[in-house]
């Protein structure tokens, strides 16, 4: 009997309502029959090998055809929440990893099956049909019957196999061994529940556009609409289930936006309490694809400049504004390098999401923990400390700066700002700072009470440059 979640469903009901969600985003012709298993199983074995060359999941599934790719994505996302299992089990089937494409696809079918209960089709059926991608593609056409010696022995000897793998750390908790030993040093009395959270699957978190709604009455908008959905903050809603944009009420219109709900803390945390006499001076550092920068101006008549590095992603900060009918200065340019953008007037408030490890949002994106190595860390934190010295000068006394990361490492939160400080006598830190988990929970500083949801992995921390 398949094993029941806290939703109600299935692990294959959820994996089907999943390909539902892909499908419905017009990502597949759903007149057309769906692709065999095996071509999606191929797909999926391209995928993971890509990733483990350092690919980033969602450049590898863009390179999927559109046919096979709502399939392959939801296949993808579960064997990445599974990999440390299934890499420790062929390690016991087969000492010496076969080629690439061939171990990808190998260590693919036994993520996925090695939990009769959570496999998202019949074990059996998933081994018949991992055999005959094997078969149908050159490249691994010559270790078919090697895959298939080690599926069948699987399934032999499962329960001793995964027995032998439950001392394996990294078998137990799907995550790189330096990435679980980073956590056991950063919180020791946490990090249990964080590699935990990030093997779930994710809420999805709306933001409200305040000029054009408000939270009960989206409620009661999505109660009408026949989608059910809880309060998260004072500007957010988590629905029950996922549904495609397209099916969301006023999302064409800009009345609400996807966002996470501790992304959603950004922007009332940075303008809080700021007064000035005349428009306030916002510089949002690493803008891009906009979420921040429109709350920003959804929440305040300020005038806001924008930037990131990348033309193309000031493109989709542009979108974001113009779906939203919202209005920033938007800039191509490199935010630690002021002198080749900034007109040399100060900001009243500077928010700085600075470019991270991503380690607080695995659950939306189960590929960078495979993506990371132990060394990013510190080259991120040397990258986080250059931007926020370029950026402090640009804050006029009276000012705040607010530091935020999508991490839940210490090098790259409280570690970073408690050197900070030691170097800027001029920055105190205010409340509200502090890291937030992903399981519902807060360490430090206590950031809103509203914030009584199911939110990412984040840490902020607000500065305010003290006046003269």
């Amino acid at each position: 009997m398949a094993r029941i979640g806290n939703d109600g469903m299935s692990a294959k009901t959820r994996f089907h309502v999943s390909i539902f969600l892909c499908l419905s985003t017009g990502l597949m012709n759903t007149n057309k029959q769906s692709p065999p298993l095996w071509q999606q199983l191929q797909a999926v074995a391209t995928v993971l090998r890509d990733i483990r060359c350092g690919v980033s999941g969602t450049v590898a599934l863009a390179h999927v055809t559109q046919d096979l790719r709502p399939g392959a994505q939801a296949l993808v996302f579960h064997v990445l929440r599974s990999l440390g299992r299934a890499e420790a089990l062929r390690q016991l089937l087969a000492r010496r990893a076969p080629p690439a494409l061939a171990d990808a696809l190998l260590c693919s079918v036994l993520a996925l099956t090695w939990h009769d209960q959570e496999a998202p089709y019949e074990v059996f059926t998933l081994v018949n049909q991992a055999v005959e991608a094997a078969k149908r593609n050159p490249a691994t056409q010559p270790q078919a019957g090697f895959i298939n010696a080690c599926l069948r022995r699987f399934l032999r000897e499962r329960d001793t196999l995964v027995a032998q793998t439950e001392k394996n750390p990294v078998a137990l908790w799907n995550h790189p061994k330096w990435w679980i030993e980073r956590l056991q040093k950063d919180w020791p009395n946490h990090w249990q529940a964080i590699l935990a959270a990030n093997n779930r699957q994710a809420p999805m978190s709306l933001r409200i556009n305040a000029r054009r709604s408000d939270v009960p009455h989206y409620l009661r908008t999505l109660q009408a609409a026949g989608l059910n959905a809880v309060a998260a903050g004072d500007w957010g809603v988590t629905l029950e289930q996922a549904r495609p944009v397209s099916e969301l009420p006023g999302f064409a219109d800009g009345v609400v936006s996807v966002q996470d709900g501790a992304a959603q803390l950004a922007a009332p945390l940075l303008l809080a309490g700021l007064t000035s006499v005349r428009q306030l001076r916002v510089l949002d550092a690493c803008a891009a694809p906009g979420g921040k920068t429109a709350h920003l101006l959804e929440l305040a008549d300020c005038q806001v400049t924008a930037l990131d590095l990348d033309p193309a992603r000031c493109q989709r900060i542009h979108q974001t504004l113009q779906r939203l009918g919202l209005q920033a200065q938007v800039l191509a340019a490199d935010a630690a390098d002021p002198a080749t953008w900034w007109d040399g007037q100060l900001f009243d408030a500077i928010l700085l999401d600075a470019p991270c490890s991503a380690s607080g949002i695995v659950r939306r994106h189960p590929d960078v923990r495979w993506l990371r190595r132990d060394s990013d860390i510190a080259q991120l934190a040397q990258i986080q400390a250059r931007l926020l010295k370029a950026m402090w000068p640009l804050l006029r006394p009276g000012g705040r700066l607010l530091y935020a990361t999508c991490s839940v490492f210490r090098a790259e939160g409280e570690d970073q700002i408690q050197t900070f400080l030691a170097h800027n006598t001029e920055a105190v830190l205010r409340p509200s700072s502090g890291h937030l988990m992903p399981f519902n929970g807060v360490i430090g500083e206590a950031v809103p009470d509203n914030l009584a949801c199911d939110h990412d992995g984040f840490y902020y921390a607000l500065l305010e440059k003290r006046a003269a």
